[in-house]
């Protein structure tokens, strides 16, 4: 993990497209302002954390034998 110290107005640099500034500090607080492609999503941690718990849970009992089923299959059919 790179760790970085910037102080506010400061910037940080992704690559070509994504820049991250320090807009604010408040006690043990920092908010920042990101300027990125609006094609890139940009998802706090525990937001993206629940959204792949809610999809695997999505996946039904069914379905994931249907899917372990067919996956097996497809070895089956590789070795002949």
């Amino acid at each position: 993990m790179l760790v970085l110290s910037r102080k506010l107005n400061e910037k940080i640099r992704l690559g070509d497209d994504i820049e991250i500034t320090i807009v604010a500090i408040s006690g043990d607080t920092v908010r920042l302002g990101i300027n990125a492609p609006r094609d890139l999503k940009i998802l706090r941690s525990e937001i993206y954390e629940e959204i792949q718990r809610q999809n695997r849970e999505a996946v039904t009992g069914d379905e994931l034998g249907q899917s372990l089923q067919l996956l097996k299959e497809l070895r089956i059919d590789r070795e002949k």
